[in-house]
């Protein structure tokens, strides 16, 4: 996942989606992501599991 447009409104699901914009948000705060816009964001090829399982949690 390269790059990945955020969703406008997160659907509240447990665990949260790959596409919320809280996740997203989470990872680039970790350092897993690098924002480019209010929307869209460059992801690292290689995210850990232990921070993906961490910023999708609720």
């Amino acid at each position: 996942m390269p790059s990945m447009t955020a969703k406008k409104k997160c659907c509240k699901d447990k665990p949260r989606c790959k596409k919320c914009p809280v996740v997203l948000k989470r990872l680039s705060d970790a350092g897993c992501a690098e924002r480019l816009d209010l929307r869209h964001y460059i992801v690292d090829k290689k995210v850990k599991k232990k921070v993906l399982k961490k910023a999708r949690e609720r």
